[in-house]
C-alpha cells in the first residue's frame, strides 16, 4: 500500500492522530491549541481534504480519541488547560459544536480512551494532578463521573481500557463485560484497575514495575477470546515491555520487547492484536510480532516520508 502524505493544516506540533471507525476521516491534535478533521481516500492520487477546525482548548491538545459510532459522530480531546472536551457532529455534517466540557482536573490531561463500547459511552481520563476519572453518559444527556485518586500521585501518563470480555469468555454466552483498565505513569509504574462493587481498586498486587523511568504509554491488546491478557508499555527509559496474564486471578508477567536506547513515546495494537507499532525518540517506527515461541521479532520499519 503506497503511504500517503497528509497536510494537516496546523500551525504548531502535532501530538495524535486517531483514525475513525470507518477510515474516512483523521482527527490530529496540536500545540497549536486546536484539532483538525481530515478527509482521507486511502489513494496516493488525491490529496487529503481539511473538513473542520476545533477550537475550544486553551493549549496544547495532547490527543483525541473517535467515540463508537453507535453513539454519533463523536470525539473527545484533551489538553494541557485541563480539560476535556466533547464534541459531536451537528445535523449538518463537518460542523461540531461542544456537547460536554469536564473541568475536573487541576492540571494538564495528558491521555483519553473510550471504553469498549459494551460498557456504554463510557471515557476514562488521566491527569498530571495524578488522578484518573471516568466519565460515563446518562441516557438524560448527562453524565456521571467516578474517579481514581492518587492513581499515579506524581502523574498519569496514559490510560487504555481491557477489552470488553474476559478472559476466554468468548466461549461463555453469559459472560458479562469486564470494566478494566490499565495506566502508565509518572512513578514509572503499570498498574491494573477493575471496576468492583461501583469503585475502580486496583487489580494488580503490587504494581507492575520494571521499567525505570516514566511510563510514556500503556496500551491493552484486543483479546479475541485468547486465553491470556496482554499490554504493552513504553517508557523514557527506552524500553517497551510486553505483560502478560496467563489467567485470570493470576500474576502478570513482564517482558522486555527491546531496549530502543532512546525514549519510546507510544504503542499501539492492530485491530486483531497480533501486530505492535512502536513511535520512539528517533522518529522511528517498527513493527513487532509474536513468533510461535512467543519471542517478539520485528517485521518491518514504517520509513518516515
Amino acid at each position: 500500500m503506497p503511504s500517503q502524505k497528509i497536510e494537516t493544516g496546523h500551525q504548531d506540533v502535532v501530538h495524535d492522530v486517531a483514525i475513525d471507525y470507518y477510515g474516512k476521516r483523521l482527527a490530529t491534535a496540536s500545540s497549536d491549541n486546536t484539532i483538525k478533521i481530515v478527509a482521507v481516500s486511502g489513494d496516493s492520487s488525491f490529496p487529503s481534504q481539511p473538513l473542520a477546525t476545533l477550537s475550544g482548548h486553551q493549549g496544547p491538545v495532547w490527543q483525541v480519541s473517535w467515540a463508537h459510532p453507535k453513539f454519533g459522530s463523536i470525539l473527545a480531546s484533551c489538553s494541557y488547560d485541563g480539560r476535556v472536551i466533547i464534541w459531536k457532529e451537528g445535523a449538518r455534517q463537518n460542523e461540531w459544536i461542544q456537547i460536554h466540557v469536564f473541568t475536573d482536573h487541576n492540571s494538564s490531561v495528558n491521555s483519553i480512551a473510550w471504553a469498549p463500547h459494551e460498557l456504554g459511552l463510557s471515557l476514562a481520563c488521566g491527569s498530571s494532578d495524578g488522578n484518573i476519572s471516568i466519565f460515563s453518559a446518562r441516557s438524560d444527556g448527562s453524565w456521571d463521573t467516578a474517579k481514581i485518586d492518587n492513581a499515579h500521585p506524581v502523574g498519569v501518563l496514559s490510560v487504555s481500557w481491557a477489552p470488553s470480555t474476559s478472559l476466554g469468555s468468548i466461549l461463555e454466552e453469559t459472560a458479562d463485560p469486564a470494566g478494566k483498565l490499565v495506566s502508565g505513569g509518572c512513578d514509572n509504574s503499570v498498574k491494573i484497575w477493575k471496576l468492583h462493587n461501583g469503585a475502580w481498586i486496583l487489580d494488580s498486587f503490587p504494581a507492575l514495575q520494571i521499567h525505570k523511568d516514566w511510563v510514556r504509554d500503556v496500551a491493552w491488546a484486543p483479546s479475541l477470546g485468547l486465553t491470556k491478557s496482554t499490554i504493552a508499555s513504553a517508557s523514557q527509559d527506552g524500553t517497551v515491555i510486553i505483560w502478560t496474564l496467563a489467567r485470570e486471578g493470576g500474576q502478570w508477567e513482564g517482558k522486555i520487547l527491546h531496549d530502543f536506547q532512546v525514549p519510546v513515546w507510544r504503542v499501539s495494537w492492530s485491530t486483531v492484536g497480533n501486530i505492535l507499532a512502536v513511535a520512539d525518540g528517533n522518529n522511528g517506527v517498527t513493527l513487532w510480532k509474536e513468533a510461535v515461541d512467543g519471542e517478539w521479532q520485528q517485521v518491518t520499519t514504517v520509513e518516515p516520508q
